[in-house]
């Protein structure tokens, strides 16, 4: 038989600074989709407290706490639970990916490619490794944001045998059909599922346009969010993937001694 799963986006404002209120609103979407019989959900990037650049030690130094909710709720739910959040590392921080599987901390990932445009490099340490793993619902391949613009880590993810890619983001206008057509583009050349998790609204100084999006691996659009938060869900089942690969075998007609 072949594996079926229900997957989803989590999108919604995240309150700059204001840990209490994202938790919140984290909680309540994620019991919702648990009765809708979720088995994984994709937050978005900093969800907990955004880029509040100011606070972001202080803010950083109650990740641990927020660790352990994810933990918390993953096991409550029986799910598999992605987000980033900032991770302390001395005097600066790190965009860390938490990957929770039904209560086990299943991995983490730091963004390996900070957003200069945006200062980023200026205030957190840059990952120096990428990340996939085993989990219950299958093997999950990690990217944050800006890492969407790079196309060689989606082929080392895919390589490392990745069937869903799920994608933290806080990517605002007025980029977005490149958020869409990259995103596209990674499911279609790697012949996954991508599941992309976008924030929406006003975010400080910046307008999130939302646009999270689940994708299968042909590239078609299983789900996609507007611009108001929301809990978007579709099912993936995986056998559209093994036979696409067959019908298009482009991990078998590499030629990867030319590139």
């Amino acid at each position: 038989m072949s594996r079926v799963i229900k997957a989803a986006a989590v999108q919604f404002t995240i309150q700059l600074g204001d840990i209490d209120a994202n938790v919140e609103h984290v909680r309540s979407a994620l019991a919702r989709l648990a009765g809708e019989g979720c088995q994984l959900a994709v937050l978005p990037e900093m969800w907990s407290c955004g880029f509040a650049y100011r606070e972001l030690n202080a803010l950083a130094a109650r990740t641990p706490e927020l660790v352990e909710e994810m933990g918390r709720l993953s096991a409550e739910y029986g799910m598999v639970l992605v987000g980033s959040l900032p991770e302390p590392d001395g005097d600066k921080v790190c965009n860390t990916a938490y990957l929770f599987d039904r209560g086990r901390l299943a991995g983490t990932y730091r963004k390996i490619h900070l957003f200069s445009l945006m200062n980023e490099d200026r205030s957190f340490t840059g990952g120096d490794s990428w990340l996939v793993t085993d989990t219950s619902i299958g093997r999950i391949g990690v990217f944050i944001c800006y890492d969407l613009r790079f196309p060689e880590l989606a082929r080392r993810l895919a390589l490392e045998g990745a069937e869903i890619i799920v994608v933290p983001g806080e990517w605002p206008k007025p980029r977005e059909e490149h958020w869409r057509t990259l995103l596209r583009a990674r499911a279609i050349e790697n012949q996954l599922f991508v599941i992309a998790a976008n924030c929406c609204g006003i975010v400080g100084k910046l307008d999130f346009f939302g646009m999270s999006l689940i994708i299968d691996p042909k590239g078609e659009v299983l789900a996609e969010g507007g611009y108001e938060s929301c809990e978007l869900t579709a099912t993936l089942d995986f056998s559209v993937m093994e036979n696409w690969r067959q019908q298009i075998p482009c991990f078998r007609d590499r030629k990867q001694e030319y590139y």
